[in-house]
């Protein structure tokens, strides 16, 4: 039996793997085992199913190569893909530059990869062209909590502090679905006499265990957060002494939200202004309160500015850094954090330092053995890194780790499109996924199970998980893939593919930064069920951010004033509705994983629509309609629910089709595309 943890979400859930007779076995230890406290024994669906790829004839066992000009495939050896693929780089790099090979990873990727990948990118390559699929998560909140705190990790309290805060408002986040071990959370604080707000264009099982749910226009909860400071601040429930002692910026924010009064945000996002009253008065009323938001409130071109706008709500009333109380955000992806903490972000080395810093490259350079004035410049976000492939001045070639983003990506159409202007498509994955299908070569890695290393929880918890079976014969770990091509490339300094070895590296280039690992051991990790951080030498780890201070120079938090102007495409006589975009429950991001577990109910793609919107356009539940949005069209079974907007429409994102749909406009800040709302038309 081995203790570890599940490998899709946030919540990282601990769970038992054991080993009986040729399968390989989830068994759950007793609903309140200290070896967990995140999920204290629960699982999902999803994590019971975990294990069901092994042995599946979908997994990939060997490099595969594609012909060109036949399109057929041929097995190679380890060593014959290795050589093609780092031949035909340092090709690429001598013709056209070091920015000619670019690196795609992933938010599932352990810290060890995710470090290496990095150091891989800016030493063997030397390219600033990297970034990854967490660019796409929580980006928008990392970039408002920087502004606002100086620092950005997800929750900066323990989940369980929910529990005891007595108004949690939750924005843009069906948990019940998309976490729902975390999902307890809510009902042991109702439990406990305290009240849950569920801010959703749609009627989610979350928003079923609401108090009170708010069902704005998509693109709307931005001016809802000015409408609600509006009105605590016309209460006088602003928390003065708080604002003198612990912030600064307020009184440009006091200014800017007095225009917006309750039946101006009802007119703007649909909300009756009685029911904004309501959620005011909850405030104005609790002693404690918890602001959180996720993807709904995040993927948006206003994404950064909507965080902040309810991270100034938080900070009015004085919550952040007191007991149960203040702002958090529910990350997505398994490791979305340490992803971005340590070297996959194009802005970004390891600590959470900036590339641009010459004190943080002047730091890692010398943990990594090499001159800082051969580290590469920030490149490209995840989108436009993609959106410049083939293109003149774009990349020739890409590395893509972790990541399925054919599926993934808005306006994926475009997407698809720029790969097949490559030189080089290369794909480290368990299975034939969407992209790997377009690849020059296919290269079959571990998943999970079959390997150890660490990865950041949803709360900054570093937890640790164990192998717990070997993998198939051919089958290699992407550690040994870095390590290989660096080796070919010549690469300088040194390239363990050892994971614990990779971890004490990447400690000492974190050491000092932000997100400081310096503290933290597999050791400890074991024996205290996962350290937060940050956690240098001396620390014990910091379950709970900003106690005394924020990260800001001047240790004080700032306000930042920020303005409504909606979504980037407005709906039209050609496009009159909002689409918007979400997971369910059985299946996970890409769905390259779950749409392979036969215990997962697939019941395939559909579109959500309200039955007054079916009626206009003449749609029957389970009949085909077409939804159009200025990028292309999706034909999917209808599914006609009274639970979403009339003036919505919804449609998941875990197969093809749905990104086809979506628009690529950016978040000027963090670069996040606005998933979560375009124009767009149905028909029957």
């Amino acid at each position: 039996m081995t203790d570890t943890h599940c490998p899709y979400c946030s919540l990282q859930c601990g769970m038992t793997l054991s080993r009986k007779g040729p399968r390989l076995e989830v068994g759950v230890r007793s609903q309140r085992n200290r070896h967990s406290p995140v999920n204290e024994g629960a699982l999902c669906r999803k994590g019971w199913t975990a294990a069901g790829l092994r042995g599946s004839r979908e997994r990939l066992t060997t490099p595969m190569v594609r012909d060109r000009t036949t399109g057929e495939w041929s097995a190679a050896t380890w060593d014959e893909a290795l050589d093609l693929i780092a031949a035909k780089l340092a090709e690429l790099r001598d013709v056209h530059g070091a920015d000619a090979n670019a690196v795609f990873g992933g938010g599932g990727l352990t810290n060890e990869k995710a470090y290496q990948l990095g150091k891989f990118a800016r030493v063997a390559l030397g390219t600033s062209q990297i970034d990854y699929n967490g660019r796409w998560c929580m980006s928008s909140a990392a970039s408002a909590g920087n502004q606002a705190f100086g620092v950005d990790r997800g929750l900066p309290f323990p989940l369980a502090d929910i529990e005891q805060t007595d108004v949690c408002v939750l924005v843009g986040s069906n948990l019940a679905e998309t976490m729902p071990p975390a999902a307890r959370h809510l009902d042991r604080l109702r439990e406990n006499g305290g009240k849950v707000v569920v801010i959703d264009p749609r009627l989610t099982p979350t928003g079923e265990r609401a108090d009170l749910f708010l069902q704005p226009v998509p693109g709307t909860d931005l001016p809802l957060a000015l409408g609600v400071l509006h009105l605590l601040d016309a209460a006088g429930a602003v928390d003065e002494d708080y604002i003198a002692e612990r912030t600064t910026g307020f009184q440009d924010v006091r200014r800017s939200v007095a225009a917006w009064w309750p039946e101006m945000v009802e007119r703007v996002s649909g909300v009756e202004a009685a029911q904004l009253r309501e959620l005011a008065s909850l405030l104005v009323n609790a002693e404690k309160v918890m602001v959180l938001t996720a993807r709904g409130a995040e993927q948006h071109a206003q994404g950064t500015a909507t965080v902040l706008a309810w991270l100034n709500v938080a900070l009015a009333l004085g919550m952040p850094g007191r007991p149960f109380s203040g702002y958090g955000c529910l990350t997505g992806q398994g490791n979305g954090q340490g992803g971005r903490e340590h070297g996959q972000k194009a802005d970004q080395l390891p600590g959470y330092r900036m590339i641009d810093d010459p004190a943080a490259r002047v730091h890692v350079a010398g943990v990594w053995g090499i001159d800082p004035e051969t580290l590469p410049g920030k490149g490209r976000s995840a989108y436009e890194l993609l959106d410049a492939l083939g293109t003149p001045d774009g990349p020739k070639s890409l590395l893509v780790f972790g990541s399925n983003i054919v599926v993934s990506a808005p306006n994926a159409s475009n997407v698809v499109s720029r790969l097949a202007d490559l030189d080089l498509l290369v794909v480290a994955d368990m299975v034939m996924s969407e992209t790997a299908a377009l690849a020059d070569v296919v290269l079959p890695v571990t998943q999970w199970a079959e390997e150890t290393g660490t990865m950041t929880n949803l709360e900054g918890r570093v937890i640790l998980r164990n192998q717990a079976i070997s993998a198939p014969d051919g089958v290699r770990n992407d550690l040994d893939i870095i390590t290989g091509l660096a080796n070919r490339l010549g690469a300088a300094s040194t390239w363990s593919t050892d994971p614990e070895e990779i971890f004490t590296e990447l400690r000492a280039a974190s050491k000092g930064g932000k997100a400081d690992y310096s503290g933290i051991t597999y050791d400890r990790i074991r024996d205290e069920d996962g350290v937060f951080w940050p956690c240098p030498e001396e620390s014990e780890g910091t379950p709970r951010l900003f106690v005394d201070s924020f990260f800001h120079p001047d240790g004080r938090a700032r306000f930042v004033d920020v303005a409504h102007s909606g979504p980037a495409e407005a709906p039209s006589a050609d496009f009159p509705l909002h689409l918007t975009t979400g997971r369910v429950l059985a299946q996970y991001q890409s769905g390259a994983q779950t749409r392979r577990m036969k215990e997962l109910p697939d019941e395939g793609i559909f579109v959500e629509l309200h039955p007054l919107l079916a009626d206009r356009v003449g749609a029957h539940d389970g009949d085909p309609v077409v939804v159009r949005t200025a990028r292309g069209e999706l034909k999917a079974p209808a599914r006609i629910v009274t639970t979403i907007r009339p003036d919505t429409v919804f449609v998941p994102f875990h197969w093809v089709g749905a990104n086809r749909l979506t628009n690529d406009a950016l978040d000027p800040s963090s670069r996040m595309p606005e998933f979560k709302v375009c124009a767009a038309a149905v028909t029957a």
